[in-house]
């Protein structure tokens, strides 16, 4: 087993000092919020307790972690959607809720290579900045967007039949908009 995977097994415990300080007893550092998030998208497991009281409070750590990156620009969580998690609060179906968004997430894990490719196939060369950000990677706002037009009632998974047919009407769409944007940079040129 590789230094890598054996590190990813263990989980790693992080103490929160009274001072907001969180500390890595694996590596004997302290770390930020965002070493915590980037350990979360390096695979390695870990639970965070109040160094005081010994609570497990890693729920709360990853909640923050969630606001930050709101706070940065990154948000995953729409209003709409953070409005419904909370009507789910004290609802007779909050216990479900947990477990169905943790198996509606695995799934959209297991399926993202398939979702860029096919997305990526799908629009290839009807943008002439692409949908992918500078580091080369998928531009989370982009997907959202792409898949904000679908509700719970019609979302398909992937390969389904209707989902070709979407991504034609969007590819049309996009094709459209990218004929605008050619005629704008003519004009912008001729002006010139």
């Amino acid at each position: 087993m590789s230094e890598r995977s054996d590190t990813q097994n263990r989980r790693v415990v992080i103490k929160k000092y009274a001072n907001r300080r969180l500390y890595n007893t694996a590596s004997s550092t302290y770390v930020t919020l965002d070493h915590l998030a980037d350990m979360i998208k390096n695979g390695t497991d870990f639970s965070v307790f109040d160094a005081r009281s010994n609570e497990d409070i890693t729920r709360s750590v990853l909640t923050q972690i969630i606001v930050e990156e709101d706070a940065k620009g990154h948000g995953l969580l729409s209003v709409a959607f953070l409005r419904q998690l909370i009507c789910f609060s004290g609802d007779a179906l909050e216990a479900m809720v947990p477990r169905y968004l943790e198996k509606t997430m695995d799934a959209l894990s297991r399926n993202k290579g398939y979702l860029r490719k096919h997305i990526q196939e799908s629009l290839d060369g009807l943008f002439p900045f692409g949908p992918f950000d500078a580091k080369g990677g998928f531009d989370v706002a982009f997907f959202d967007a792409l898949l904000t037009g679908q509700s719970d009632d019609t979302a398909q998974k992937p390969g389904a039949s209707d989902s070709g047919a979407e991504f034609e009407q969007l590819r049309e769409q996009l094709t459209h908009m990218q004929a605008q944007l050619d005629r704008l940079v003519r004009r912008a040129e001729e002006k010139a």
